[in-house]
């Protein structure tokens, strides 16, 4: 393995973006706590998320599995919490749906082994796992779920650079359409 200098590393000595990844898994586990009434609490970011459906153990594996799915470093926890919540909203109106999402969390926690899946230190042996159960239902119902729960947040938006639609503003034509100066 080449390090960002071109050299040989060990196969896992760790990069800086991989260290300061690993430092905001290692924050997302300390700083979530579950309070009482299965609310999912972050001091740290200032934000908490109320558990109806789920077990607030499985809703705090399930916003971690969210960030594994589809990992972007600027995006803060709480928009991951937020997507997650259909998860729970589901699981609340549906009890085949709750059954899934427990199950399927249990087995992620089976697989991870002892300490579970929140245990797994590196994302890439969590991401591992993902793959073996890429084929379930719950994993496609926290996929398909997170493609709109995810990137219909407009706060995170700038962070992809996206201004929003553009029909209402005349479209893309006189709005930057062909302003690519790097292309």
């Amino acid at each position: 393995m080449l390090d960002h200098h071109g050299a040989r590393g060990a196969p896992h000595s760790p990069s800086r973006r991989l260290f300061l990844r690993r430092s905001s898994e290692m924050a997302f586990a300390a700083a979530v706590a579950i309070g009482s009434g299965g609310a999912l609490i972050n001091a740290t970011e200032a934000w908490g998320l109320e558990v109806k459906g789920l077990k607030p153990e499985t809703m705090k594996t399930l916003i971690l599995v969210s960030r594994d799915i589809y990992p972007h470093d600027r995006i803060p926890d709480r928009n991951y919490a937020i997507a997650a919540k259909p998860f729970d909203e589901k699981a609340a109106a549906d009890p085949k749906q709750k059954d899934m999402f427990e199950k399927g969390v249990a087995q992620l926690d089976a697989l991870a082994g002892p300490g579970g899946y929140f245990g797994l230190g590196w994302e890439a042996d969590r991401v591992a796992l993902l793959h073996r159960i890429a084929d379930t239902p719950m994993f496609e119902a926290v996929r398909s779920t997170l493609v709109v729960s995810l990137y219909n947040q407009k706060e995170i938006w700038p962070i992809f650079g996206y201004e929003g639609e553009s029909f209402s503003k005349g479209g893309y034509i006189h709005r930057g359409f062909d302003d690519l100066d790097w292309l």
